[in-house]
């Protein structure tokens, strides 16, 4: 007998966690059809995508605004699927402000709700979490700070760990791109990784203030060579194009799809916030972190973020370990600060070999992989278990 799940997925990098997560389903139990929102990862793994929801990824109420009209649509689009069709289970990934109008709509059908990687309520906007214990039955944690959150607020928590993780133990690393690396550390070079963000807002707002950096590093390092690890072609080509002539010489090269082999190769990364810093503290890469906002957001954010650090491995260890700062107004202030840390992993060993330790201890603790399977496995647990009351005689 099928069984069909819709997946809600906003941002590129829930969609590849929702497709190891449609995969290691599959794998528990072949019956199992999925559709929904989504993008090309999970199309790949067999789920019929009603709508790129990760072309739309957005963040901030400014840049939704222009938006809403088409979220709406999404959004009754999803409600007539669930009045029309037998939908087994809804599995969103992220993406509150939308997800919460799909959690809402699937609950009206009385459609058991999974919340895979859920918002971090426990940061900021916690006033939220009577959304997340109306209209959410199941919340699979990635971190150990949401297991304890949520279970705090009575809501059915288990603890998966994080999938980012999955992806670092899986990945098939292009043997002959980190060869290609290995030859031009013998020639002399030393590789930092440049990751500008997975999305188009991210990497228009930050990667001027890190060609800016990689201009002042060059100067003082002629011998570093700067591997730009964009999400798309379009954003690579973005980049390319903020390229003036005097920088032709700058010893930059751009890859599409070589995220993992760019952090595995490098020394030392500079990189937009996001989950990748996960990867990197799996793959024991330091890095240093911004993110750029608009002023009406960061005066907002003061009040309502209640964390200290925007870096999860930082969070997770409780200091700082990947220097960060928030970019906002004048860029010079975020441009000095990735210019001087980099400089300092590139030119003080022991300072390198502190963080290089600290990054260690974090990996071994957390870093385990498994994540997507345990949560399939979950999933497929309460399914099994509703499928048998229904199926008890009275």
């Amino acid at each position: 007998m099928s069984r069909n799940i819709f997946f809600s997925v906003g941002e590129p990098s829930g969609d590849q966690h929702a497709a190891k997560l449609i995969c290691e389903l599959q794998d528990l139990d072949s019956g199992f059809q999925f559709r929904g929102f989504g993008g090309d990862n999970m199309s790949s793994c067999g789920c019929m995508i009603d709508v790129d929801l990760t072309q739309h990824a957005v963040m901030g109420f400014v840049e939704v605004l222009p938006k809403l009209r088409q979220f709406f649509k999404f959004a009754d689009q999803a409600k007539q699927i669930f009045k029309q069709e037998e939908i087994d289970a809804v599995v969103l990934v992220d993406f509150p402000g939308f997800n919460w109008h799909i959690a809402k709509a699937a609950k009206e059908q009385r459609i058991p709700v999974y919340y895979y990687c859920p918002p971090q309520l426990w940061a900021w906007g916690g006033w939220r979490i009577r959304k997340m214990r109306r209209w959410v039955d199941h919340v699979l944690a990635v971190l150990p700070i949401e297991k304890e959150f949520y279970a705090s607020h009575g809501i059915r928590t288990t603890y998966v760990g994080h999938p980012f993780f999955d992806a670092v133990y899986q990945a098939d690393l292009d043997e002959d791109f980190l060869m290609q690396c290995e030859r031009a550390k013998e020639r002399g070079s030393r590789l930092v990784a440049v990751l500008p963000g997975s999305r188009k807002h991210e990497v228009h707002r930050t990667w001027p203030i890190m060609l800016q950096s990689i201009r002042q590093i060059h100067a003082a390092n002629p011998n570093v060579k700067f591997l730009v690890a964009a999400y798309r072609e379009s954003q690579a080509e973005y980049c390319r194009q903020c390229l003036r002539e005097a920088d032709r010489e700058l010893p930059i090269e751009f890859w599409v799809g070589k995220t993992s082999e760019i952090i595995n190769a490098s020394e030392c990364a500079m990189m937009v916030s996001g989950s990748v810093s996960l990867e990197l503290m799996a793959r024991k890469t330091p890095a240093v972190v911004t993110y750029r906002i608009g002023r009406v957001f960061h005066r907002l954010a003061k009040h309502l973020v209640k964390l200290d650090s925007f870096t999860l491995p930082n969070l997770m260890a409780g200091e700082q370990i990947y220097p960060e700062m928030v970019s906002v107004g004048d860029p010079q202030p975020t441009v000095d600060m990735l210019t001087t840390s980099i400089q300092r992993l590139l030119t003080d060993q022991d300072y390198m070999s502190t963080i290089g330790q600290k990054l260690d201890e974090l990996a071994n603790r957390y870093a385990s992989p498994g994540a997507s399977r345990r949560a399939a496995e979950c999933i497929v647990r309460d399914l099994d278990r509703v499928a048998g009351v229904k199926n008890v005689p009275s």
